[in-house]
């Protein structure tokens, strides 16, 4: 099959990777233009590393666009990590279709930050769907799916990068060695279920510390690293990273400091203690609880929240 990539970044490049190392013929790249203050793209400079043409559009919707992709014509178009929109146009230009990944069990989660918001709402289980898109937003039907466990102590970063990340290529490369063998399904989706969720942005993860223990370290977990749940200290937005929650007997104000160690520092919450290894004061860099410890002055009795 001659196959399209539309994709950018560390994922974008690894799909890309896997397919070439299978020996799938990928004839196109597409990836956003260049960016002056930032380095290549990933995708672009493994696509040129491999001599496989590039093609770079400010907006896919564009007729220049969709015409020079209807030129190349794809047998399948792959879409790893797409932030455009992609036309209907070019979706249905490949004879065998388009298929995308996403990193939620569709039709839950539906929307950009499929990742954070399970783990902030409490959920033991996500996973992820290579699906057939359409013109809805994540609403195509479903080509196969993986489920994947979230622990008590899983972080947005430890569930993407440790476990959706590597079973999302390796779900990409299995899906296209399904569409050419013809074994690949089209199983619609139960729309009933479906919820969606926008950006999981830095006023999504205000700390309300009236609420448990539990549903504040969610919140927390579901954020870091990105955007970081936040609160006040001392009238400065501070974020939370690098936390663990103890269950137990708590009678302090929520949001109190009731402890002090050589990397941590312990806030008090409903029905338990969470304890924080790494912050972010306003716009300063990320660092350790020790460096802020030391740094800003923090002592047992301080009230996070005002």
């Amino acid at each position: 099959m001659r196959i399209a990539v539309i994709g950018q970044a560390a994922f974008g490049k690894d799909v890309l990777d896997a397919l070439v190392e299978k020996n799938e013929e990928v004839v196109a790249v597409l990836c956003p233009p260049d960016n002056p203050s930032r380095s290549v793209d990933p995708i672009k400079s493994s696509a040129t590393e491999h001599k496989i043409p590039v093609f770079q559009y400010k907006r896919m919707r564009d007729t220049e666009a969709i015409n020079e992709f209807r030129s190349l014509n794809v047998d399948l178009c792959v879409m790893a990590f797409v932030t455009d929109i992609v036309p209907d146009e070019i979706l249905e230009s490949p004879s065998a279709g388009t298929i995308q990944y996403h990193p939620s069990l569709l039709p839950e989660h539906r929307g950009p930050s499929s990742i954070n918001w399970p783990i902030i709402q409490g959920k033991t289980k996500t996973g992820l769907t290579v699906f057939w898109p359409d013109k809805g937003l994540d609403t195509g039907p479903i080509l196969l799916q993986e489920e994947v466990d979230i622990t008590d102590t899983d972080t947005l970063g430890s569930v993407y990068f440790g476990k959706l990340y590597p079973a999302g290529i390796e779900a990409m490369v299995t899906a296209v060695e399904m569409v050419r063998d013809g074994t690949a399904p089209k199983i619609e989706q139960d729309h009933s279920r479906a919820t969606y969720e926008g950006w999981c942005n830095s006023s999504d993860v205000v700390i309300d510390w009236n609420k448990s223990g539990a549903e504040i370290y969610n919140l927390i977990r579901g954020s870091d690293p990105s955007p970081g749940a936040n609160t006040l200290w001392n009238g400065k937005s501070i974020y939370l990273f690098n936390t663990y929650f103890n269950a137990g007997e708590n009678r302090e104000i929520p949001g109190t400091v009731t402890a002090i160690s050589d990397n941590s520092f312990s806030l008090s919450v409903a029905s338990g203690l969470i304890s924080i290894g790494r912050v972010k004061v306003d716009r300063e860099s990320k660092v350790t609880a020790a460096e802020f410890i030391e740094s800003h002055g923090l002592k047992i009795g301080d009230q996070f929240g005002f």
